[in-house]
């Protein structure tokens, strides 16, 4: 693995974490994940798979030490590295027939929906609260927060792709 790929991954994680944690929850402690749109972009900017796996399993790490949900902690290891591989794989699949400035965006919130259906299914069963709350929930937490998600994907991705174009801080090969 090449360890200046490594610093930026882990620099966008940091970002993501930051941001994951000043975000203000909306309901039972439930807040949009900023740190899964830096997740994204990672996949993005390197699209290997080992890169992939590390990148989930850190941002599952940061993301259960920084959450407030009841259940959060265990949902959260559970739903990364699932949301990065199925993001990763829709990546790849749409890379050579989308531009980036469209797909990055619809992505995002594709990965989104997917991360908070699979993170609210397994929180609401941890907790023992399936009955009802997931509507509601995935209504108000999830989709809000998909639409930040596609919003901040659709303004971030076309600075940093043309930031790395013009720079060139990864070798990748």
């Amino acid at each position: 693995m090449n360890t200046r790929i490594l610093v930026v991954l882990s620099l966008l994680v940091g970002i993501g974490a930051v941001l994951h944690t000043v975000v203000p929850p909306i309901i039972y402690g439930v807040k949009p994940d900023m740190l899964l749109s830096m997740m994204f972009l990672g996949i993005m900017l390197v699209p290997k798979t080992k890169y992939v796996v590390v990148l989930a399993i850190a941002t599952g790490i940061i993301s259960a030490l920084t959450t407030q949900a009841p259940g959060g902690q265990i949902a959260n290891m559970i739903d990364k590295p699932i949301t990065a591989l199925l993001f990763f794989g829709l990546f790849l699949f749409v890379k050579d027939r989308i531009p980036g400035k469209v797909s990055a965006p619809v992505l995002a919130a594709i990965g989104t929906i997917i991360s908070g259906s699979i993170f609210l299914g397994s929180a609401l069963y941890i907790v023992g609260l399936m009955d009802g709350a997931f509507l509601a929930l995935f209504l108000t937490v999830v989709l809000p927060a998909a639409a930040l998600n596609t919003l901040f994907m659709a303004i971030i991705y076309p600075i940093v792709q043309r930031i790395f174009k013009r720079t060139q801080p990864l070798p990748i090969s």
